[in-house]
């Protein structure tokens, strides 16, 4: 396994919860440990939650959104089938399309009136904003607010809760996206 294979197992170790040993205990249980956590399934099943209002929702993360490759069908095709594209989407994350979520990720606001964000991208990481590196289309969030809009927060996780819309989305004969959401009200920063 090389560095970069070995950190990213690490990192999806820890963040589903893999207890990490002391040094003592050695280098072999630890990556026995790591490699069992990289080969244990991503929670398919997230439990619903309910808000302060009683309102139910699924926390859902770029964990699972983009725990798939997709790749991007062939647009030079007069009236291109979005069908190809959606059947690389796994039905368990097919199952969140109409569902009320809650993402976390990073802000890119698209659109801004009053000075409030009324469209935005939510993304897995800020590598788009910062380092100018293409996100994979299953990276990013499109999401349209339904109210006023919500205070930009640059810089910082955030978590938008609204509806999610699964499968592909085009605008003017090509593919934008394979996620939307009616965002509905941004919770605090790092919630």
């Amino acid at each position: 396994m090389n560095s970069g294979g070995f950190i990213q197992v690490f990192l999806q170790a820890i963040a589903r919860g893999v207890a990490i040993l002391s040094v003592g205990a050695g280098l072999g249980l630890f990556s026995s440990l790591l490699a069992r956590a990289a080969e244990s399934p991503v929670n398919a099943n997230p439990a619903p939650t309910k808000d302060a209002s009683g309102a139910v929702f699924i926390v859902v993360g770029f964990d699972k959104l983009s725990s798939f490759k997709y790749e991007v069908p062939d647009e030079t095709k007069a009236n291109s089938d979005t069908d190809k594209g959606d059947s690389q989407i796994p039905q368990s994350v097919k199952d969140f399309d109409g569902k009320r979520v809650a993402l976390k990720g990073f802000m890119l606001p698209l659109k801004v009136e009053g000075g409030l964000v009324t469209e935005l991208l939510i993304m897995r990481d800020q590598s788009m904003c910062c380092f100018g590196a293409v996100p994979k289309i299953n990276e990013w969030v499109s999401v349209k607010m339904t109210g006023k809009g919500v205070k930009p927060v640059m810089d910082q996780a955030v978590t938008l809760v609204g509806k999610l819309k699964v499968g592909g989305i085009k605008e003017n004969g090509y593919l934008v996206g394979i996620y939307a959401m009616d965002g509905e009200r941004l919770d605090s920063p790092g919630s």
